[in-house]
């Protein structure tokens, strides 16, 4: 506890300088990231990351000091230079975007690891620390560092803001942002210029190698809770900053713990839990709803096989038991038991002595599943000429899925038919036909 009071007092300097240059440089990234992602461009922000290392070498060579305004020039150079050798080669020759992307990430990380050993044996003392931006080293930042990391983060921020409406239409539909006059090359240009920003800010805390997750996966755990751009965005910087300031703490509590990798940790753990409980996206959400539509299908189908067993004797008042039910279609007693119990839980059956039977309430829903199977039959024979013995398993699927809409303008269409392809009659509501 002592701990955790004196961090987030940021009384310390030291402290200070960690936690906002990881929350900053998470959050410009986040951002940027968004477009990135939407544009289906991943690859791209490990491509940069990669490929900035020769320019921070050269930086240095040039300069001799690891000044962080030179090494972030040298760095947008080079990872600049990257993606618009990368939009050349896509676009001049039949290398195709991720063949080409792995040809300048290998060549300008090569010569990068290149620049580094010649510096590493070249004798200058102000090297030492260089080969931290394979890594990462958030520990070092100081207030220099931040200074600079401020100022970019705010660039990207305002950048975000003055073009999110031209952003967000070529992450999107591309071809109308084109069709209606936008200089479609321009801001793509703009873009990638954002996101060389980002990704050679974050350089310094989380390193070349993970530099690709800070820019992606905030974006990747934001789209799993929304379908809004702008709630998107938010959610990104909050994901990021969250990670930023979760990486900075477990680093400082635990001081053989890096701050980069762990800043990645958490964000990797946002988007795993995101992947999982996202409501509509998530996986047990859609394992959920997969289960509650497997249910209403089972219910609906004993509900049309009571109704069936009726029409034959022309009693829908009739018990029937298991073996009955099973004689008119196989079902697994165990589902078919659950079934029947859903169903009378419902209000739709009613059980007596291990037998069971319509209530009023099922056999008018049993009678509107019947007649939609049947009305669906009829309109595939009448208006797609498929073969009345190849229409069942169809129309035994779209029964569930019509709704009370389409319901009514299938009956208008077919004229209200008395029987279906295989001579069966075809039940209505006589109140709601009239």
């Amino acid at each position: 506890m002592e701990d955790f009071i004196t961090f987030f007092s940021f009384e310390n300097p030291n402290i200070r300088y960690v936690a906002g240059g990881s929350v900053l440089l998470a959050i410009s990234s986040a951002l940027v990231g968004c477009f990135t992602f939407l544009k289906k461009k991943a690859l791209v922000g490990d491509a940069v990351a990669h490929a900035v290392l020769p320019g921070i070498c050269l930086a240095f060579l040039i300069s001799g000091t690891k000044n962080p305004v030179y090494l972030i020039i040298g760095a947008f150079i080079t990872g600049w230079l990257s993606l618009i050798l990368i939009d050349v080669i896509t676009r001049k020759s039949k290398i195709k975007e991720d063949t080409a992307i792995g040809l300048i990430l290998s060549v300008f990380f090569g010569i990068g690891i290149l620049l580094l050993t010649m510096i590493q044996h070249s004798g200058n003392a102000a090297q030492t620390g260089l080969d931290s931006f394979l890594f990462g080293k958030a520990a070092a930042l100081v207030g220099q560092d931040l200074m600079v990391f401020s100022v970019i983060s705010i660039c990207l921020l305002l950048g975000v803001i003055l073009f999110y409406k031209e952003f967000a239409l070529i992450s999107f539909d591309e071809d109308f942002a084109k069709s209606i006059g936008f200089p479609v090359k321009r801001l793509e240009l703009a873009l990638t210029t954002l996101t060389v920003l980002a990704v050679v800010t974050g350089i310094q805390a989380v390193g070349v190698v993970l530099m690709a997750a800070m820019l992606i996966t905030p974006a990747a755990a934001a789209r799993f809770w929304t379908n809004q751009l702008s709630i998107m965005l938010l959610l990104a910087a909050i994901f990021g900053a969250f990670s930023g300031i979760s990486g900075a703490y477990i680093s400082y509590v635990a001081p053989s713990m890096p701050t980069g990798p762990w800043i990645v940790m958490v964000i990797s753990m946002i988007a795993i839990v995101s992947f999982f409980v996202a409501p509509e996206k998530g996986i047990l959400y859609k394992l959920i709803r997969q289960s509650k539509i497997k249910k209403r299908i089972l219910t609906e189908n004993i509900l049309k096989l009571f109704y069936q067993l009726g029409e034959i004797d022309n009693n829908f008042n009739e018990h029937r038991n298991l073996s009955q039910i099973q004689a008119k279609r196989p079902i697994k007693t165990p589902t078919l038991t659950l079934g029947l119990k859903r169903l009378t839980h419902q209000g739709f059956l009613k059980t007596q002595k291990g037998s069971w039977y319509l209530t009023d309430q099922g056999r008018l829903k049993g009678q509107r599943i019947v007649k939609l199977h049947r009305l669906w039959e009829v309109y595939l024979t009448k208006y797609l000429r498929i073969a009345p013995d190849h229409v069942h398993e169809d129309a035994d699927n779209i029964e569930h899925i019509l709704t009370p809409e389409l319901e009514v303008k299938l009956e208008a269409l077919l004229q209200y038919p008395t029987s279906d392809p295989h001579e069966s009659n075809i039940p209505y509501n006589k109140s709601l036909k009239n």
